[in-house]
């Protein structure tokens, strides 16, 4: 390129030839097509791992939501012990909890409970609470189909059941379970003589709990095995001396949604120390049940809901 200069000292002028490199000016091309196209990718990515993000979470809610809260898994786990006698062995003990009935679970899924657990064959059932849920109004219907669906579940020595913190909230309780054929364990006790000299001592305690009768109870009576039924886990630190041979509790569901590695997510009131599905504590077996229905959100992750079954095996 040319440009024309005049000096003013002498009137003579110039030209100023001014040359650009050529590799200079495609070098500097080649950058800014380099950048507009970092400048592109950059976006798109973004875009891409964005909207997997937004499909990952949706298919976690949808999978939580009407996925992980359908079905039944039944748990069972064999015990073994020492005092357990020849006629006892093999003694089967269903249990489940925590239905909340009008929320998640409603009587086709009320109806698959039960016909579960009559395929277990139980010896006894036993019930942890929280038939209902203090959010939901029972119509007078709904409340004739618990009774008649309860009533359908068979055990060869009897059908327990302690209250939740739910269920006091419900007159009719314990007209549904008396009606249904259970047993009322809150802070009561009953004895199953397999024989003369084969005996199972079940206690219970409800959600106001009081353990005076319990040494009474243990005192005056010689049984093979001994357990306890109840709503709270946390209630354990309580009765902990009494060296139940199994403790079988409700209420936390195991955290309802859980996380790899990490666990249970949330734990309610009356839950914070038991919460899993398992413990042994010195000679007790401590089980928690991950119940039937859901409370407060009704929301699963790696948590199906279930009920358990125990074969009581001599060692």
């Amino acid at each position: 390129m040319k440009k024309k200069k005049k000096n003013k000292m002498d009137d003579t002028s110039y030209d100023i030839e001014i040359k650009y490199s050529d590799d200079f000016l495609d070098e500097d091309d080649d950058n800014d097509d380099e950048f507009t196209n970092d400048e592109k990718r950059k976006p798109s990515i973004f875009r891409k791992i964005f909207f997997a993000l937004i499909l990952i979470i949706a298919l976690t809610i949808i999978y939580s939501r009407y996925i992980a809260t359908s079905g039944l898994t039944i748990k069972e786990y064999p015990i073994e012990s020492d005092s357990i006698t020849e006629s006892i062995n093999g003694f089967k003990i269903a249990h489940f909890s925590d239905v909340h009935y009008g929320r998640v679970i409603k009587l086709d899924e009320l109806k698959n409970l039960v016909k579960e657990i009559n395929l277990t064959k139980p010896d006894i059932v036993v019930f942890t609470g929280d038939l209902v849920d203090k959010t939901k109004k029972l119509s007078d219907n709904d409340i004739n189909n618990i009774i008649t669906e309860l009533s359908k579940i068979d055990s060869k020595y009897g059908k327990y059941y302690v209250t939740g913190e739910h269920d006091v909230k419900l007159d009719k309780y314990y007209e549904i379970m008396d009606s249904a054929g259970f047993n009322n364990l809150d802070n009561k006790f009953d004895i199953i003589y397999k024989d003369i000299n084969s005996s199972i001592l079940i206690t219970g305690l409800s959600v106001k709990p009081d353990e005076s009768f319990i040494d009474k109870v243990i005192n005056e009576n010689k049984v093979n095995y001994k357990v306890n039924i109840m709503h709270y886990p946390d209630e354990f630190d309580n009765i902990k001396k009494y060296n139940y041979d199994l403790v079988l509790a409700g209420h936390s569901h195991n955290g309802q949604i859980a996380l790899p590695v990490y666990g249970a997510v949330i734990t309610p009131e009356n839950a914070k120390e038991y919460y899993k599905p398992y413990y042994k504590i010195d000679n007790t077996l401590f089980y928690i049940s991950s119940g039937v229905g859901t409370t407060k959100f009704d929301y699963r992750f790696l948590n199906k809901p279930s009920f358990n079954l125990y074969r009581i095996l001599k060692k």
